[in-house]
């Protein structure tokens, strides 16, 4: 299997929003804002292939469905699909994902799934061939969004997924499209049933995935957030997250799980370690993917 970091539309978003609890002197040193407060994302999906016997393309970015005026108030910073430019640079056609997963239905995460902004046309999924894995309980939350975070969804996505006829709903550990080989890990700070895809690497001694990778989604957008204190101001619960991220990252370390960051603008990849004084960090950082293998 060969792992492939796929580059989607970039966004410029408020520093003082994504480092919601960090102030700027802070967070400043971190990500550089430009003269509207605002700094730089990439919305990064992942490819692997062949995963149990398929072509997977673990999530798909903001793509480019916003209208023009849309498109501005988000910080969209390209107005063509660059999913798809990504996808053919890798030597991937959109008939090609037989697997589309999901982490959560917030647009910069699920929008890549839609084709680009047109006046004359709605949007319609461009993978004509993938099936869907979603997390159940997300799902229902997309179907009827709290006040607190509706902007964040597309109202027709959830209508398209599910007239596909390939769409799963999961709610363990395991999806039937995928099977042992992608174990999914569940988190509600950022919001309910965020779903974390971790491809599953070798058993260790103890019978426990080793040397996987993961796909870190908003519960751990970039490096900087790896530290636990750190949230967004998007997040649902800061200190449920707190908690959660904790957990989870004492996991992927003791399991040498690598990181992948869907937001960092600079690495994609890289391991999660302890310093001395008890703080997480990252190290083997990796800017990007090209044919890796998960062993690599």
């Amino acid at each position: 299997m060969k792992l492939w970091s796929i580059e989607g539309n970039r966004q410029k978003l408020d520093g003082g929003a994504m480092f919601g609890n960090a102030p700027r002197a802070l967070w400043s040193r971190w990500a550089t804002p430009d003269e509207h407060g605002r700094i730089d994302l990439a919305c990064r999906a992942l490819l692997a292939s062949p995963l149990a016997g398929k072509t997977v393309l673990f999530e798909a970015g903001i793509g480019a469905f916003f209208d023009p005026k849309m498109r501005e108030r988000y910080g969209v910073v390209e107005d063509r699909h660059v999913l798809l430019e990504s996808l053919a640079h890798a030597g991937f056609s959109p008939a090609d994902i037989d697997v589309v997963v999901l982490s959560h239905l917030h647009f910069d995460h699920a929008g890549g799934v839609l084709s680009a902004w047109s006046a004359n046309a709605d949007p319609s999924l461009v993978f004509p061939n993938a099936a869907y894995v979603v997390g159940k309980r997300h799902f229902e939350r997309a179907l009827d969004p709290h006040d607190r975070d509706r902007a964040s969804f597309i109202p027709a996505l959830p209508g398209l997924l599910q007239a596909t006829g390939r769409l799963e709903l999961v709610d363990g550990e395991y999806s039937r499209t995928l099977g042992n080989a992608v174990r999914f890990h569940f988190s509600d700070g950022h919001t309910p049933g965020l779903m974390l895809a971790e491809i599953v690497g070798v058993p260790d001694s103890h019978g426990r995935p080793h040397g996987g990778v993961v796909f870190c989604a908003d519960l751990i957008p970039g490096r900087p957030w790896v530290h636990v204190p750190i949230t967004m101001g998007y997040d649902r619960n800061a200190e449920l997250l707190i908690d959660e991220k904790r957990a989870f990252l004492d996991d992927m370390r003791e399991r040498d799980v690598h990181l992948y960051f869907t937001h960092d603008p600079a690495c994609a990849l890289a391991r999660v370690v302890k310093t001395p004084e008890g703080r997480f960090a990252t190290t083997h950082e990796v800017p990007a993917l090209q044919a890796r293998s998960l062993a690599a």
